[in-house]
């Protein structure tokens, strides 16, 4: 009983049946009993056909379905999209023949769709449906069997999509599972507050972490150094998209054998929902690749070029220079160029010393400005020997006629600074190398490159290097020696 008929209103049937001798005791059990209880089954019942039109005709995946006896029951908005057949011209037909599939091809696809009736679980099936325009096209179908309240089949439902848009959805199923299982390159899904979401097996070895527990975790504790790009390069995807190529990111990875550096080759992919009407950022996609080999390579053969092109560019201009000594020092300020801050040339007491003579008394033939920058500068012609106690890189690169290294090491600034004066050097001196000057088979001093602490260590190449400008020098200061010897 309604609400409305309970009050005494009538409808188009006419009013209830009156009550002749009132009600009885079993009419009013039946009133206190479904009082309160109409209405709510009426909503329900009411809401529900509305719900259930409502799913299905929000469904991605065009359904039908089918009564016992064939007969189409159900037919939602996506299957009225791919074959263009309305709701209402569908339901009622008797399975797909004469409208929805060609007649050579009818008992094979109602054989196959009434059998999934009466089968376990899901069948899938290939066909070709005719459209309401006479086009055909390949759908592929999953049928189920509807159980009745007494257990038996009441019908089925067939839920279908076209051939071509079931494949690009198990291609995109099957890349994302590729990607984040065997990939050989790392993929990192960050979500929108730069947090890893989703990690595969690459990037967790590159991070040096597992797989779980990097989620959630800010790139701040996963990465030593480069947080700051990679942070900023995700914001800017997050809110511009994609960059249109790869960029190049240099980051600092932890790991049980301390901090190693590794550059890494990155795109970047704006991730959104596919649901929402509107593009809704749900994070970024980043793909890398450790390219550090290669980059050093890359690196190593232009810094190899650039010193070639020094060394060359040096010999041609000290060749024009008519004093040997200043020769001396064109060579050493061509050097200087993005290799050292400071330079300086010390020459043996005497002119020379033979293989095994010593010790050794150094004299400041030639050096650079130890304050604003400028090119190098003759001195020492008062001949009074520089001041360098036992054991100075100088004088064991004497010693050994050999390049030697030093460094102020990880101390304090204050002992840096103590560290560069106690040897005679610039004070904001943290690295040096002393090459030897040798020409004709004996020692004529040594040259010695400085640099500050901004610049990295002095490495075997850099000794190389510097071995190379030596053997310049060397031989302009013994032709002056030789000039001066025939004066």
């Amino acid at each position: 009983m309604s609400a409305s008929r309970r009050s005494g209103a009538t409808d188009e049937l006419g009013p209830d049946e009156p009550e002749r001798d009132g009600p009885t005791d079993e009419d009013t059990d039946d009133i206190e009993n479904t009082e309160g209880t109409e209405d709510t089954e009426g909503a329900i019942g009411f809401g529900g056909s509305h719900l259930l039109a409502a799913l299905l005709d929000g469904m991605d995946a065009a359904l039908c379905a089918f009564d016992a006896d064939g007969v189409v029951t159900h037919w939602n908005r996506e299957a009225e999209r791919i074959l263009g057949w309305t709701t209402d011209e569908a339901v009622g037909r008797r399975g797909f023949v004469g409208w929805a599939v060609r007649t050579a091809d009818a008992e094979e696809v109602e054989g196959r769709l009434m059998a999934a009736m009466h089968a376990p679980g899901r069948q899938v099936h290939e066909f070709a449906l005719v459209t309401k325009d006479g086009g055909r096209v390949l759908v592929r179908t999953q049928s189920a069997a509807v159980l009745g309240p007494d257990g038996k089949p009441a019908g089925l439902y067939c839920a279908f999509s076209e051939v071509h848009a079931q494949i690009d959805l198990e291609r995109s199923i099957a890349l994302s599972e590729a990607l984040f299982e065997d990939a050989s390159w790392g993929v990192v899904l960050v979500d929108a507050d730069l947090r890893p979401a989703v990690v595969n097996a690459h990037a967790a070895r590159a991070l040096g972490i597992g797989r779980t527990t990097v989620l959630g975790r800010p790139l701040g504790e996963l990465l030593a150094q480069g947080v700051e790009e990679v942070e900023s390069a995700l914001t800017h995807v997050l809110s511009e998209g994609a960059p249109p190529a790869p960029a190049e990111i240099w980051v600092s990875v932890r790991t049980s054998d301390g901090e190693k550096r590794r550059c890494w080759r990155s795109g970047f992919l704006r991730l959104a929902s596919p649901l929402a009407e509107e593009p809704v950022p749900l994070g970024v996609g980043w793909l890398f690749q450790d390219v550090t080999e290669s980059k050093q390579t890359e690196q190593e053969a232009s810094l190899l070029r650039f010193r070639v092109n020094q060394l060359h560019r040096a010999a041609r201009a000290a060749a024009e220079c008519e004093d040997p000594g200043e020769a001396a020092t064109v060579h050493l300020d061509f050097a200087l160029a993005g290799f050292a801050d400071h330079a300086l040339i010390d020459r043996v007491a005497g002119g020379s010393l033979a293989d095994g003579e010593g010790p050794a008394r150094l004299v400041r033939a030639a050096a650079t400005p130890s304050g604003a920058p400028g090119p190098s500068h003759l001195a020492g012609h008062a001949g009074i020997p520089a001041r360098y106690g036992p054991g100075h890189p100088a004088l064991q690169c004497v010693e050994r006629a050999g390049s030697v290294r030093a460094g102020a090491g990880s101390t304090a600034p204050e002992a840096a600074r103590d560290w560069a004066t106690g040897r005679q050097w610039p004070p904001d001196t943290v690295h040096a190398l002393c090459a030897v000057l040798r020409s004709r088979g004996r020692t004529l001093g040594v040259v010695t490159f400085l640099r500050g602490p901004g610049r990295a260590p002095f490495e075997r190449v850099d000794a190389v290097y510097a071995e190379d400008v030596a053997v310049h020098i060397a031989a302009a200061l013994d032709l002056e020696a030789l000039e001066r010897s025939s004066e």
